[in-house]
């Protein structure tokens, strides 16, 4: 009776990821653009900047409603914050958000042909790419919002904070541009991590894909002639 109840949350569950996987696409979308016009738009009108941080407000009360349904209907109770973790960090940062987009495309593409239109180590390599995009611009916008008035920054501008999480997410480093804030050097050291962590995912699917190849030409080339 547990199992077939069980069963049934994580059919309800899927279905309701499957519905709403796109609409909170498009609300995670506004949530990043309305901080973005928050911080890059300090000097705009306050009724832009109240408009901006309301649709802030709005599109975080939508994911707190997806978040509460999702946990009724996984019928775990507690453990769900547990078991999905994920999904209980991005609720607290919801800058993290739109990196849904990589799943939402992968689903979206499953949806229209019944399978991906690319390779396994081709979507390895474009989810990182996005990943990666997504990650430098969000993180580009803490910093420059923590880092432009703080004393001793050296990133006074958004150009220089765009030019830091490149080096940074790259690992590269170069280290004229470095965050001094409690929070700056916090986004650094999580866009440090993940550039590792995408870094080794795109290596380590070249690699594969190299020696795939590699392999699938010498067996061609060991086949006997035909007649």
């Amino acid at each position: 009776m547990r199992e077939d109840h069980e069963a049934a949350g994580r059919a309800g569950l899927a279905r309701w990821e499957q519905r709403t996987e796109l609409p909170l696409l498009w609300v995670s979308l506004a949530y990043l653009a309305g901080y973005a016009v928050r911080v890059l738009a300090w000097a705009a009108p306050e009724v832009w900047r109240d408009l901006a941080l309301a649709v802030m407000f709005a599109a975080w009360a939508v994911f707190a409603c997806d978040y509460a349904v999702r946990l009724l209907l996984s019928g775990e109770g507690v453990r769900f914050v547990r078991t999905h973790w994920l999904d209980s960090l991005v609720l607290l940062l919801p800058l993290l958000r739109p990196l849904r987009l990589v799943a939402v495309y992968s689903a979206v593409q499953r949806r229209r042909s019944g399978r991906p239109r690319l390779g396994l180590y081709a979507r390895v390599m474009l989810y990182a790419g996005l990943a990666a995009a997504l990650l430098t611009f969000t993180a580009s916008l803490a910093v420059y919002h923590e880092e432009r008035l703080a004393p001793g920054a050296t990133i006074r501008t958004y150009g220089d904070s765009v030019w830091w999480a490149a080096s940074a997410i790259t690992t590269v480093g170069y280290g004229d541009a470095t965050p001094v804030t409690p929070v700056g050097r916090t986004v650094a050291v999580g866009l440090m991590v993940c550039g590792l962590a995408l870094f080794g995912a795109v290596t380590g699917s070249f690699s594969s894909w190299l020696i795939e190849v590699f392999r699938r030409e010498g067996g061609e080339g060991q086949r006997p002639p035909e007649g």
